[in-house]
């Protein structure tokens, strides 16, 4: 990725912070991520990395639930957050994850990897699949439904974003061609063309 997309990324979390902080998750996000925690606990998974944590909100809820949960994201300001609600939490991207192979039996990424162009997609899922234990569970949430990436212009953050999004048939080919698909489920939204893609995927081969 861009040096400069990854400095406004940084710049833009940082600033957004304190608001993020405050915010209340929807309730289909909160019905996303139980259901991914009922198949965590059903296949008594124990460790989970959560990637652009922001905040640590989604880290303390699984936490709070008993798994040993590691939070990273690329914003100092969000990782502040994270460490103020005594979660273990660094400073890191999700480029190179700085984790020994197969060290987690999860991996939560929640409108993270909509950040990430999609020339490097592959191989940040391919990294993603290196830290994850063999028949390891990995959330992944975004938005999407239509092809395309780039600066958002109308973006309310500033410096503005990069994002990249995808088909719904173009993701599922992506991410089966790394992962076996469990579960994929779109959300609609009240505004916009866009949707959420949100996907459960395994680590069904050990390299």
């Amino acid at each position: 990725m861009d040096a400069a997309f990854k400095r406004n990324l940084v710049q833009a979390y940082n600033f957004d912070a304190h608001r993020r902080n405050q915010h209340d998750k929807s309730s289909w996000k909160v019905d996303e991520r139980e259901q991914f925690l009922k198949l965590l606990l059903d296949e008594e998974k124990k460790s989970l990395l959560e990637i652009g944590a922001g905040t640590g909100q989604d880290s303390l809820y699984f936490f709070d639930r008993g798994l040993d949960t590691t939070s990273i994201d690329i914003s100092d300001e969000m990782i502040k957050a994270c460490k103020e609600k005594g979660l273990n939490a660094s400073v890191m991207d999700f480029y190179h994850l700085d984790y020994s192979d197969q060290s987690f039996d999860a991996v939560y990424a929640l409108n993270c990897l909509l950040h990430v162009p999609k020339a490097n997609i592959s191989s940040v899922l391919m990294e993603i699949k290196r830290v994850l234990k063999p028949n390891g569970l990995f959330y992944m949430g975004v938005y999407g439904g239509r092809d395309s990436e780039g600066v958002w212009e109308e973006d309310s953050c500033e410096p503005k974003r990069f994002f990249s999004f995808f088909s719904d048939a173009r993701l599922r080919e992506l991410v089966s061609s790394i992962f076996e698909l469990v579960y994929f489920n779109v959300v609609p939204q009240e505004k916009g063309d866009l949707h959420f893609q949100s996907l459960i995927l395994r680590n069904s081969t050990c390299e």
